[in-house]
């Protein structure tokens, strides 16, 4: 197998005396894990604390706050899509990441001096209910929003690079680092969330319990570490470099479709159409498919289209290769796939915003006779903690024996993964809705425990009851989110890898998009009816359970919609395993005849 571009400092000789990479493995992932890890903590573990944040510090109303926090998250996950191109494009997976953890300490450094600077944010308030309270200045919204930048500048290099650039140090040549890139996919996400566990559950208490400007001076520290980390493992990396742009074939493929949609194919592709492949290729072979036929007519060798010598197009813009439309087709069939996914990750929003508000105005004591309280944005890590217990449950015990059962080595298929979360994801839903309603009639119906600030009277119904929906949204988080991360890692081309990462996070975006739209559009309905605005401020005047079962409905209607998709779908299929099956007929063929 031909090996990819790589800088010429980590080169060696090979036992046959060839040219590869040196393959460092499992010792350069401390470094890229750790990287990510820690950028986490700087925009996914900070924002999860924010929404508490940008109440108490800078005096926003619940509404607000949830529809800036919805936009940065938003925000950070579709700005991957720009550092995919860029590392696919023109720096490389390695430049990207080395400048966008810059950019993620400028983010933390600038977010922690609005809360250490009492000039950078509004006077506390003067009243509890919330009605002698100013607002933040538009020069304190702007430093705000300058944190902000960066870290969304900074997420949106880090996340689509980190897991492809961790997948690079491994040597696809090998049995060992084949083993290796298996248990990266199998533990990287996992192992990130686990790390996040054990550091917000520190992090948020000292935000919530101490002071403000020291728990984001904390993750800030931890992020100029990843920089030192990060950067000093540079010498033991593979670092590949770009050699064309994903989103020019995709163009030139379109562009050339549309150009020959009258000619007609033949019955004889490999004969009649442009079927060229580089001889210094290092991408596996897609062979033609009569899925999505529109665009194979790209391929039509016209009197006008010119060849070189070499077996290429003259020019680009007027035929493609096979390969090339192949390419193209995999990414556009993995699109209604991917439209199921974000309406899917209405739930997660759900999770880290009014299960918040939830856990706010309920007895968040630790015991019965406990003081302590538990932060009410820590119960996030209730969903995360159900998720790192769920993933070596299924990698131990369940999935070896679906592999008995379907005698496949993936033990259940990738769809049928994305589909169990998203038959999860109605059931959270439907669970949130009745818990919520029980927490609101005890809490209009029986003593309270006091008076949450800004909020209300808190119900005293334990915050417990809200971790089954919370530990149902983790193991959903294990089949639809990991089961992404292999979906896309598996079915993009080889060449568009870094953009499979993004298409998992512009989900997200959209996804947080989408839960701000349907929030707004349900806010400006009902608050002016009689039943009371569903998202009231104080969750007692308001109906959240409704809300819930809304979104309990939608992602109904969407489990339906995947369901005939995936019928619909066939998966990506590389021309080494047809030739491996073919010269196996051929074999049998040639021992029936002995």
């Amino acid at each position: 197998m031909e090996q990819p571009l790589i800088s010429k400092e980590i080169k060696e000789i090979n036992e046959d005396g060839c040219n590869e990479p040196k393959y460092r493995g499992v010792k350069a992932i401390p470094f890229i894990i750790g990287n990510e890890t820690i950028e986490r903590l700087g925009t996914l573990g900070t924002s999860t604390n924010l929404l508490v944040y940008l109440t108490t510090v800078f005096n926003m109303n619940s509404f607000t706050a949830t529809n800036v926090i919805n936009i940065f998250n938003g925000t950070c996950n579709f700005a991957t899509l720009v550092g995919a191109f860029l590392s696919d494009t023109y720096f490389g997976r390695y430049k990207t990441i080395r400048v966008a953890t810059l950019s993620t300490f400028l983010g933390m450094l600038a977010l922690t001096l609005t809360a250490a600077i009492p000039k950078l944010h509004p006077p506390q308030c003067k009243s509890n209910d919330g009605s002698e309270c100013d607002g933040p200045t538009i020069g304190q919204l702007t430093f705000l929003i300058t944190s902000f930048g960066f870290l969304v500048l900074g997420a949106g290099g880090i996340r689509p690079c980190n897991m492809t650039f961790g997948a690079d140090q491994f040597n696809p040549n090998t049995d060992s680092g084949r083993k290796g890139l298996n248990s990266f996919f199998n533990w990287y996400y996992s192992a990130i969330i686990f790390i996040i566990i054990l550091s917000l559950a520190a992090i948020i208490y000292v935000q919530v319990n101490v002071s403000w400007a020291l728990g984001l001076a904390i993750p800030t520290i931890l992020m100029f570490c990843s920089c030192v980390l990060f950067l000093s493992g540079s010498k033991m990396y593979v670092k590949i470099i770009p050699d064309h742009s994903p989103i020019k074939t995709i163009a030139q493929v379109i562009v050339v479709a549309i150009k020959k949609r009258r000619l007609v194919l033949t019955d004889e592709p490999q004969i009649s159409l442009h079927n060229h492949i580089p001889s210094n290729s290092i991408y596996s072979r897609l062979p033609y498919t009569d899925q999505l036929r529109f665009f194979n007519k790209a391929t039509i060798i016209s009197p006008d289209d010119e060849i070189n010598i070499d077996g290429s197009a003259s020019n680009p813009w007027r035929l493609c290769s096979i390969q090339k439309v192949e390419e193209v087709k995999c990414v556009i069939k993995v699109i209604p796939i991917w439209i199921a996914c974000v309406i899917y990750y209405i739930i997660f929003i759900q999770m880290l915003t009014y299960a918040v508000f939830q856990a706010l105005q309920t007895d968040r004591s630790l015991t019965s006779h406990s003081k302590f309280k538990i932060p009410a944005a820590a119960y996030n890590g209730f969903s995360m903690l159900a998720l790192t217990i769920w993933v070596p449950i299924y990698d131990r015990i369940i999935l070896p024996k679906a592999r008995k059962i379907t005698k496949t080595e993936d033990g259940i298929s990738k769809l049928q993964r994305l589909g169990f979360g998203f038959f999860l994801a109605i059931i959270t839903m439907t669970i949130s809705g009745l818990v919520e309603s029980k927490r609101r009639y005890i809490a209009l119906t029986e003593p309270t425990l006091g008076i949450e600030p800004r909020k209300g009277e808190i119900s005293a119904m334990s915050s417990y009851w809200l971790l089954p929906q919370l530990a149902i949204s983790g193991i959903a988080e294990g089949f639809s989110i990991i089961g992404q991360i292999e979906f896309y890692y598996k079915e993009f081309p080889e060449n568009m890898r870094s953009f499979g990462g993004a298409f998992l996070f512009c989900g997200f975006a959209l996804g947080a998009y989408l839960s701000s739209f349907i929030g707004s559009i349900v806010y400006m309905i009902t608050k002016n009816s009689k039943s009371g605005n569903w998202l009231a401020e104080d969750l007692n005047k308001g109906r959240l359970d409704y809300f819930y079962y809304l979104i309990a409905i939608l992602e109904f209607m969407n489990f339906g919609y995947f369901l005939v998709i995936a019928k619909w779908y066939k998966y990506k299929v590389v021309e080494s395993k047809i030739m491996k099956e073919k010269k196996d007929q051929v074999n049998l063929m040639s021992d029936h005849s002995v």
